[in-house]
């Protein structure tokens, strides 16, 4: 696998604006599926110096999007050609409270709609969790997808596993990708087709750099070494099993992300923005402690040359929010190379409409001077 430097990727010419960015996974992905970035929105001061530190050429924005719409005329932006972003998930994630539109957090989305309006790119990006897709049943996401076809976009969304785009986790995300009208009839967009091989952890986790890690309470740890590589709670004696889970011991479903180790033929579970939370631990293979800030940006497929900013809780929270960087440059590409396409079609109808107009106008010349 490679973890090298960030690479310079030939630029398409096609220009990209990130809302929510965070510590830019998204951003970096597209970035190397050759957009440009004109703009980076983000709120957290932690997340903005990441994004500052690594890429002092990008222009990032600290800013809420209500006030940053409020103000829009006065950053002078150009046009774009992508509005992407994933608004905040924890409203609809299964590790949330999933309370949806309910929670200010869900409200944002709108917001992110009335840019979508305000700006008028040729499509948009958006990503979420897959407790998106079931809250309220599925009404909550039937009407997300209903407001952004009505804002004259024809959508497309897929749930896709990052496992499957040369990522060493399992991370599910819904990505619901949009085209304006306009172009939409020349649009052929498809989602990327799964790799043929699915990187494990033994792939990625070999000459990581030395960073900080959080550390188990002893109590924890002692518990921790008796669970084998790819075991849990199940692995443990049932009376500190019991003990362990609590209230958890009693409850249906099979409770695999408590006391969780992973093991190095395996991908690693979903990272989450912190690494030892009891019900979404995730233990290293061979030692007992969780993974460190290097190795958790491994699993996001982080270049190792991306630096953090901020606390090691505030490193911790921007790598478990991010997107895959992986995984954004696949939908990237696909979404790039759908645009250059649709490009290409306007170019040519124009270069076959212009003779046959003028022919046309020369015969009805002729006709009038018979």
């Amino acid at each position: 696998m490679n973890h090298s430097p960030q690479t310079r990727t030939l630029n398409s010419g096609l220009k990209v604006a990130e809302m929510f960015a965070g510590a830019g996974g998204l951003a970096l992905g597209l970035e190397k599926a050759g957009w440009e970035n004109v703009a980076c929105l983000e709120i957290d001061a932690n997340a903005c110096e990441t994004l500052k530190k690594n890429k002092p050429g990008w222009k990032v924005i600290r800013e809420d999007i209500t006030k940053f719409i409020a103000k829009f005329s006065t950053y002078n932006l150009p046009k774009i050609d992508l509005l992407s972003g994933g608004f905040p998930c924890q409203s609809f994630s299964f590790a949330g409270k999933k309370e949806g539109f309910q929670d200010k957090r869900g409200e944002i989305f709108h917001e992110f709609v009335k840019l979508l309006e305000l700006w008028q790119p040729k499509a948009f990006l958006v990503e979420n969790v897959r407790g998106m897709l079931t809250h309220e049943k599925g009404k909550t996401f039937k009407e997300i997808i209903k407001i952004l076809e009505s804002k004259n976009y024809q959508v497309q969304w897929k749930l896709l596993n990052a496992w499957d785009y040369g990522v060493a986790q399992k991370r599910e995300r819904v990505f619901i990708i949009g085209f304006h009208k306009n172009i939409s009839k020349n649009v052929n967009f498809s989602f990327p087709n799964p790799h043929a091989y699915k990187p494990v952890l033994k792939d990625i986790l070999n000459n990581v750099p030395i960073s900080l890690g959080t550390k188990y309470p002893k109590k924890k740890k002692k518990i921790l070494d008796l669970v084998p590589p790819g075991g849990c709670w199940r692995h443990l004696p049932p009376k500190i099993a019991k003990k362990y889970c609590g209230g958890s011991y009693h409850l249906d479903g099979g409770k695999t992300g408590i006391a969780r180790r992973i093991s190095w033929n395996e991908p690693s579970l979903a990272l989450t923005t912190s690494p030892q939370q009891k019900q979404t631990e995730r233990c290293h293979p061979d030692e007992t402690r969780p993974f460190t800030i290097r190795e958790y940006a491994r699993i996001q497929s982080f270049p190792d040359d991306w630096k953090f900013t901020g606390s090691l809780y505030s490193q911790y929270k921007q790598i478990g929010n991010a997107v895959p960087v992986n995984l954004a440059k696949e939908v990237g590409l696909a979404v790039k190379n759908a645009l250059i396409k649709e490009k290409e079609i306007k170019t040519y109808e124009s270069t076959i409409s212009t003779p046959i107009y003028q022919s046309r106008e020369l015969e009805k010349t002729l006709k009038r001077s018979l």
